[in-house]
């Protein structure tokens, strides 16, 4: 038996699409009068627009599949079939993510609001985590991502999905931080750090958080960042142990001894143990330029 090919199953894709229009033509005042149950016509013209939106899908015919998904979506949502019709905007905004994300946030954007309407409230942060990451990768705004990522964070604390929440806080106070808007991300930090703590598997990276806490307060104010250490201990005592807690206590003496090769040298040391990522990089080359207004091409 002969493999289908690309054309083959456009061709058909056509032909299902073709049929699904005829039905509803033959369906009299559907758009304007569609209420209560859909007739049988409007019930087989749905099936046969996702049929047709799987071979298009199979075929990369991704402008084609994203219509007749969304074709689908609005016959489903004024039929009542409010399920559905979220199903077939997914199905639409996967179609429309390959070649116009700005649909594919008007469809994702259709599907919260009717998981919200129903109270899915973990199905509405995952649809918000997917909207947030089409703001980040593909139009590179970063502002607009971190919003959606807060929504989601909201919807999975109501949930009590705490990790999947602390997951989405992460970006907001890694993005806050980096925009300079450091009691946002320092408060943020503090947030999840709490919230590990009180968790037997997730307590050990709280360190993590307490030490982004740190650095963020000594973005600000260097007497902010001692006070700060001293209060997480109080929070955590196994942070005083830790070599997040040992790296800025030492950054701190070194930038009150006004010690930038000192600075550079511990953050070497530390970086040769535990690699640091590029927030690290930017956040320390930020204090140091705060603190030190003399070149230091080594600290990179």
């Amino acid at each position: 038996m002969a493999m289908s090919t690309n054309s083959d199953r456009e061709a058909k894709a056509r032909q299902l699409m073709a049929e699904a229009d005829k039905k509803l033509t033959s369906f009299n005042g559907l758009f304007g009068n569609l209420l209560g149950k859909p007739s049988n016509a409007v019930e087989e013209a749905i099936d046969l627009y996702i049929k047709a939106g799987n071979q298009f899908k199979m075929c990369q015919k991704w402008d084609l599949g994203a219509k007749v998904f969304t074709t689908a979506a609005r016959l489903q949502s004024r039929t009542g079939e409010r399920h559905e019709s979220a199903t077939s905007y997914v199905l639409a905004a996967n179609c429309f993510r390959k070649y116009e994300p700005y649909e594919a946030i008007g469809c994702l954007t259709k599907v919260i609001e009717i998981y919200e309407e129903l109270g899915r409230l973990a199905i509405c942060a995952k649809h918000h985590t997917t909207v947030a990451e089409i703001y980040e990768t593909h139009l590179h705004d970063t502002d607009t991502a971190v919003k959606h990522y807060q929504s989601a964070a909201d919807c999975y604390r109501a949930e009590h999905s705490l990790a999947s929440a602390n997951k989405c806080l992460l970006f907001v106070a890694n993005s806050a931080a980096l925009s300079g808007q450091y009691q946002r991300a320092i408060d943020t930090y503090e947030e999840v750090a709490k919230h590990c703590i009180e968790s037997s598997l997730l307590k050990y990276s709280a360190h993590n958080h307490f030490m982004r806490a740190a650095l963020c307060h000594i973005c600000i104010d260097l007497l902010n960042g001692e006070l700060a250490i001293k209060r997480y201990e109080d929070l955590f005592p196994a942070f005083s142990d830790s070599r997040e807690y040992k790296l800025v206590n030492t950054l701190i003496g070194k930038l009150d001894d006004n010690d930038i090769i000192g600075y550079t040298a511990a953050i070497k040391a530390y970086d040769s143990i535990s690699r640091m990522d590029p927030w690290f990089v930017s956040i320390l080359l930020t204090i140091k330029n705060k603190y030190n207004t003399d070149s230091d091409p080594d600290m990179k």
